[in-house]
């Protein structure tokens, strides 16, 4: 058990140091990016990356425009975490508040909670964000706003579940006959109980956030072409992908880093966060 615990820990460490690192780059692109994103240098196009033989003034070489392909990274992250973030919020509480109220309540209020997730749930969430793309139109908001409509039915389903084992328990029942209002029975009591799953969830939307905002930019539903984004520079580097695989490969490696962070932390909080999680694991 002890070194289950350890790896728990080392795991949850580097997780959270990875994405720790993606946020700090978001937060202080503009200051740390060495070019503007949407810089053009025509003398200077398809550079290579410095450890490829390329130049110190662009160290992970240029585009088919001569733009700062680090630069673009960077800015990239910037627009994938604030998608990733607000979007993920957004999922979260619309989904834990229906969940609450479904798994609470139960009875006909739980039947057609449960009944709108399962329609929901019947439609391709990808077809389904980019259907919404079409009605809302292009922008960052209105792509946050597609991934919330669509992915609120995860916390929703899996946390009436946690809601529902939770209601039935005796701290539940006791306050129920100490007289307090429903609101408060979910907000004191009810809530503590699935809030490790909530943490687990929203951890892991975030990546799904990233996954959905880059397939929408590579296919021009995402985010303005002035806005530089990850699936943005994959869509750009396809044509020249023979004599400069690296414009490819780099926003690709950011995609799979990001993605691969967030679900490593969101599991490792789930092993550290709930103890039935732990009491699974062999001694």
């Amino acid at each position: 058990m002890h070194g289950f615990a350890r790896y728990a820990d080392i795991r949850l460490i580097l997780s959270g140091g990875a994405v720790s690192a993606i946020l700090l780059m978001a937060l202080l692109a503009p200051w740390i990016a060495p070019h503007e994103p949407n810089d053009q240098d025509l003398l200077s196009i398809l550079m290579p990356p410095v450890f490829a033989g390329g130049s110190a003034e662009h160290l992970l070489g240029t585009d088919s425009l001569g733009r700062d392909i680090l630069s673009r990274l960077i800015h990239g992250a910037r627009t994938a975490m604030t998608v990733a973030i607000f979007a993920s919020c957004g999922a979260m509480l619309l989904g834990s508040v229906l969940a609450c109220i479904a798994g609470y309540f139960g009875g006909r209020i739980d039947w057609a909670i449960s009944r709108l997730v399962e329609i929901w749930l019947s439609f391709p969430p990808v077809v389904l964000s980019m259907l919404l793309i079409v009605g809302l139109g292009i922008g960052t908001d209105k792509v946050i706003l597609a991934i919330i409509l669509v992915d609120w039915t995860r916390f929703c389903r899996v946390l009436r579940t946690e809601v529902q084992v939770t209601r039935r328990q005796d701290y539940v029942a006791y306050a129920r006959l100490a007289g307090f209002s429903h609101g408060r029975i979910i907000l004191r009591e009810v809530l503590p109980g699935v809030l490790p799953m909530i943490v687990t969830l929203f951890s892991l939307q975030m990546g799904i956030s990233v996954v959905v905002e880059a397939i929408l930019s590579f296919v021009s539903m995402g985010v303005p072409a002035d806005v530089p984004a990850w699936g943005q520079m994959i869509a750009d580097a396809r044509i020249d992908i023979y004599s400069a695989p690296w414009g490819l490969a780099l926003p690709i490696l950011m995609i799979f880093v990001t993605v691969l962070s967030f679900n490593a932390l969101g599991d490792s909080l789930n092993r550290v966060l709930d103890p039935r999680s732990s009491a699974r694991r062999p001694v």
